[in-house]
């Protein structure tokens, strides 16, 4: 029998196995229907009622699935962490307490070193949930409420753990968002808890780059041309802002105005006279990212490199190109 099972192994290509393996593990994630129809509520609301951390934990590769697990959780608004279940029995169960939930994984549902946890939550009478493959296992009965998986075998003929794992990392998944939706978890609650890296990156707002209003190149309409230059000159942007009485922004002085306005009296002309009215702006909560798509496409001109951010018609700060690019907008 292993002779031939070796045999038909070498005859199959390694994109055989590999789709052969693709395909079980998606037969496991359409079974988790079975999940869907009996206990997956249940554990989403004890979730949600939770008042202190929800606790995940798991042996071997359930628990390189748990830390997953309680990653996401973490991030995603619910308070979260993984505990190894064999150093909870050396004194880490002092980290869990009478307000936190327990969500425990396991494959046979006898992991061993589970035990100290279970007793630790019936004794504290800390909510106990269980993400579990065997029905008929100590977990299962231990538990609260459990989820156990459908019996889908393993895509590895080693029964290596390969589709018991993809079923609990989707069912992870699908439980984080169903408590974030529940809880009306947002876009800027997300950035609260990502301030680093490209996806930071995608919720930094004009207002976070921008140069305050005592930098930004700002003149009066009846300003003279000949302080506007000094002005632009002195704040290095290429352009002036032109405010009205009330100081409301009503156009802007550009290079290109400068050299369509080139003249010998261009000095002794007015700012109104040169500028060019209805400047494209932003306001202080624009996304950065937006904000450079604006300065690369626009229906006015193809080279802005500034924005000026406003709040009710008036300068607040001006944003450039070079501010998006150092800030890592892309």
């Amino acid at each position: 029998m292993k002779q031939s099972s070796s045999k038909k192994t070498a005859s199959m290509t390694a994109n055989d196995i590999g789709k052969r393996v693709i395909e079980r593990e998606i037969e496991g994630l359409k079974a988790l229907d079975t999940v869907f129809a009996t206990t997956f509520d249940a554990v989403v609301a004890r979730i949600l009622q939770v008042r202190g951390r929800l606790i995940v934990s798991g042996m071997g590769k359930s628990g390189h699935v748990a830390r997953k697990i309680a990653a996401t959780f973490a991030s995603t608004g619910t308070p979260s962490y993984f505990v190894h279940p064999g150093e909870a029995s050396h004194g880490d169960l002092g980290m869990i307490t009478e307000n936190d939930g327990l969500l425990l994984l396991s494959n046979s549902g006898e992991t061993e070193e589970l035990r100290d946890m279970i007793s630790y939550a019936k004794r504290f009478s800390i909510p106990l949930m269980a993400m579990v493959r065997r029905e008929t296992s100590m977990l299962v009965t231990a538990a609260d409420i459990a989820m156990v998986l459908p019996d889908i075998p393993e895509a590895s003929p080693v029964k290596a753990p390969t589709t018991s794992t993809i079923m609990m990392m989707a069912l992870g998944d699908a439980l984080a968002v169903a408590v974030l939706e529940s809880r009306g978890f947002t876009l800027e609650d997300f950035n609260v808890f990502h301030p680093g890296g490209k996806l930071g990156k995608a919720f930094i707002r004009a207002e976070n780059l921008m140069h305050a209003r005592e930098d930004t190149p700002i003149v009066n309409r009846n300003d003279l041309m000949s302080k506007v230059l000094i002005t632009m000159t002195t704040k290095s942007f290429g352009c002036a802002g032109v405010v009205d009485k009330e100081g409301k922004l009503i156009g802007i002085i550009t290079d290109g105005d400068l050299r369509r306005h080139m003249s010998n009296d261009l000095l002794d002309k007015h700012a109104y006279d040169v500028m060019s009215e209805n400047p494209i702006t932003i306001a202080p909560g624009t996304l950065a990212a937006e904000a450079l798509r604006i300065m690369n496409v626009n229906e006015k001109s193809k080279s802005i490199t500034s924005l000026f951010v406003v709040n009710n018609g008036k300068p607040v700060g001006i944003l450039s190109v070079h501010d998006c690019l150092r800030a890592g907008v892309i």
